[in-house]
């Protein structure tokens, strides 16, 4: 019995210690850290807990809310499956009235994605056509897209910098081709050149009227272009610098009026709406009927790309979503306050989640490193956390979504220990200096702690 008694205590004691020197490392790499003259003007957050007894390992500013930036999309996500189902799809509805045909919208961020085998542009396009033909359609007047005016206002607090370029693209009630466009620049021979626009890769025309000040930058120094909208002005103005060195460099922009360029990729795609030259037995219905429903793929799809890499426009989605299930309103301010509500039910505070989007592009957001952990402790729960939980990236040999948005860096998410024991953390610094890069190594050196 006494032997029995010794091995008990030495594996009490075994666990106590190994908890116990989990988190004096963490001090002590964190106290570091906080000394770091790229932190002498930063404020930041660190919070640990154990997985399984939700014991807090370590608490620095954890109540204190910070921007989070793409961090954020942990948030949005977990709401989305708790509140939709990891089953929920969007539907997107064509009607035709005679031989006018229209597309009904309902937020479906997927449409025409490139992503995944059933959303690409030219398959969509052939099932309207097999419809049509299957109605008795022979000729195609008019294709029109419905889209709302209220969608063209971009979440509270993004900033010009952001709204013309790809990760800037907002969420509207048709989406197109997740909302973005490629630009293709040829480039100039050494740094300082001018550049000249090779093409355009998108179907609104007014991406033609585009005014060109992006110079040739040094080789290998990558895409530091942006795109600006020039408001109550139909062009675009593109600054910065991309490489010398290849023959073509592309940028992405974030296209607004995509319901414009799904009605010209249509009228392209079918031969200007005819579809075998005749216009026999066609009724000009009064009443506007059904063709068909588009579905977009399952809710655990979208969720898997949206934290996988980061894709703005389906947290404005899924946020807007949300607002439209709990409060009967497709406004992203009523999503944020579904949010909001829904994780107060589960015993956040709301003031540790000041946010103003779905995604965490906003500047203006404020969430707490202790709300993100609790979130995804949550979330650990549920069944559908395995769908959650794989689209969580890896960095630094552990599985954390990241986020960066200027002088902003965070990762939170789940890291289980040589020793078997898992931790959920978040962790966020704003406003450092210097380079981002070396910051990130100084942040894994705190992470690598858990380990």
């Amino acid at each position: 019995m006494g032997r029995y008694v010794l091995l008990f205590m030495f594996i009490i004691t075994g666990f106590f210690t190994s908890a116990q020197g989990v988190k004096d490392r963490i001090e002590k790499a964190f106290k570091l850290f906080e000394n770091d003259e790229q932190l002498s003007n930063a404020i930041s957050s660190f919070y640990v807990i154990e997985a399984e007894s939700g014991k807090v390992v370590f608490d620095m500013n954890s109540r204190t809310g910070l921007a989070g930036a793409s961090t954020q999309k942990v948030i949005t996500a977990a709401t989305a499956f708790d509140v939709l189902g990891k089953d929920f799809k969007y539907k997107t509805t064509i009607t035709r009235k005679g031989d006018l045909l229209f597309v009904n919208g309902a937020g479906d961020p997927t449409l025409g994605s490139d992503r995944y085998g059933g959303t690409k542009e030219k398959l969509i396009f052939q099932r309207i056509l097999d419809e049509c033909k299957k109605a008795g359609l022979r000729n195609i007047k008019e294709f029109n897209v419905r889209s709302e005016t209220e969608d063209l206002i971009p979440p509270g607090g993004w900033i010009n910098d952001d709204l013309g370029n790809y990760y800037g693209a907002g969420s509207q009630t048709l989406n197109w081709k997740e909302n973005q466009y490629d630009l293709v620049f040829i480039p100039g021979k050494k740094s300082g050149d001018t550049t000249k626009i090779d093409s355009i890769k998108t179907t609104y025309a007014f991406w033609d009227q585009i005014i060109n000040h992006c110079k040739t930058g040094p080789a290998g120094s990558g895409d530091n272009a942006y795109i600006y909208f020039i408001p109550a002005y139909e062009k675009i103005l593109v600054k910065g610098t991309i490489p010398a060195g290849p023959e073509r460099f592309t940028i992405a922009g974030s296209d607004p009026w995509p319901a414009l360029s799904m009605e010209k990729s249509f009228y392209d795609f079918a031969g200007g709406f005819v579809l075998d030259g005749t216009n026999k037995g066609v009724s000009q219905d009064i009443t506007e009927v059904r063709l068909m429903d588009i579905y977009s793929p399952s809710l655990d799809s979208i969720s898997y790309w949206f934290l996988k890499k980061s894709i703005n426009l389906y947290g404005e989605a899924l946020i807007k979503t949300i607002g439209l299930q709990r409060k009967n309103s497709v406004e992203t301010d009523s999503g944020v306050s579904a949010v909001r509500e829904f994780w107060k039910e589960k015993g956040i505070d709301p003031n540790e989640l000041n946010i103003y989007d779905g995604s965490g592009l906003s500047p203006l957001n404020r969430l707490t490193t202790h709300a993100q952990v609790e979130v995804l402790r949550y979330a650990r729960t549920q069944p559908w956390f395995n769908s959650y939980f794989a689209g969580f990236p890896e960095y630094n040999g552990m599985k954390i979504k990241s986020g960066t948005i200027s002088d902003v860096k965070g990762f939170c998410g789940y890291h289980t220990s040589k020793e078997g024991k898992t931790y959920i953390f978040s962790f966020l610094v704003n406003n450092y200096n210097g380079k981002s890069s070396s910051l990130v190594a100084k942040m894994f050196r705190v992470l690598d702690e858990l380990k």
